[in-house]
């Protein structure tokens, strides 16, 4: 479906429609990438379609640090796991969102319990997390010239973040192209996917190689335990995000 997006003070003239009939082959992409599993699996789908394929990270005080490592050796390992489409793998970009971690204090920039709070949301929900990293990558990918954002939020196994959901990524693609007077795609392959089929989505793509460089490293857990390796990867294997990972890894081998 197409979307108007009209200049202040136009009623009647349309400024520009986005829709799938006008928008232009892509040829490039930035990743949202955080090293965990559903960012390396977004990696790996967006260097089976384009051309070349840059990637963002963001630094925003998260307590697991140890994530900016993981996302290093993910990127260095996909030259092996993908090696022939290894070359489309450019520039890596990290933005310093400190201060907005800061402000928005959850149980992943601070010491807190991981629990529901008060309005049913869960305590590792950063808010605004997205809408912060989408309104970034889309700022870096118009100066970088790159055609499309693709990020791994999901509303099928989504923990309850509700700036992962259909709708939040739909809203911030049409406020972005106003923002910046021009399309702006956001490509989300995992949001219909549950974490069994993500896992079959990266055997589909790049088989054995692949699924055993997001097993060794990918890091996911909540609480940046690395000290055993599990059937399904690293992690303390009983934060929500482990137990996710480990739920679908099970049902994927069990498939």
């Amino acid at each position: 479906m197409g979307f108007f997006v009209h200049a202040r003070g136009q009623t009647a003239d349309r400024r520009f429609v986005m829709s799938a009939f006008d928008l232009q082959p892509a040829a490039s992409a930035l990743v949202l990438f955080s090293g965990g599993q559903d960012s390396a699996t977004c990696l790996a789908w967006a260097l089976d379609r384009y051309e070349r394929v840059e990637t963002c990270g963001f630094d925003y005080g998260q307590r697991h640090a140890v994530e900016m490592q993981a996302r290093l050796a993910v990127r260095a390992g996909m030259a092996g796991a993908m090696s022939d489409r290894a070359g489309r793998l450019a520039e890596d970009h990290v933005v310093d969102l400190t201060g907005y971690g800061a402000i928005s204090e959850s149980a992943l920039t601070a010491d807190k319990a991981m629990e529901m709070d008060a309005r049913g949301l869960p305590t590792t929900f950063v808010p605004g997390r997205n809408l912060v990293f989408l309104s970034v990558a889309a700022a870096l990918a118009d100066r970088r010239g790159l055609d499309v954002l693709v990020g791994g939020m999901c509303e099928t196994d989504f923990s309850g973040y509700p700036d992962c959901r259909r709708d939040t990524i739909d809203a911030m693609e049409r406020a972005l192209s106003l923002g910046l007077d021009k399309p702006v795609r956001i490509e989300t392959p995992l949001m219909a996917l549950t974490k069994a089929e993500t896992w079959a989505l990266a055997d589909r793509i790049g088989g054995d190689p692949l699924v055993e460089l997001i097993l060794e490293a990918s890091h996911t857990c909540y609480r940046g335990d690395r000290s055993e390796r599990h059937a399904w990867g690293y992690g303390c294997g009983d934060c929500p995000a482990c137990e996710l990972r480990a739920r679908g890894h099970a049902e994927w081998v069990a498939s």
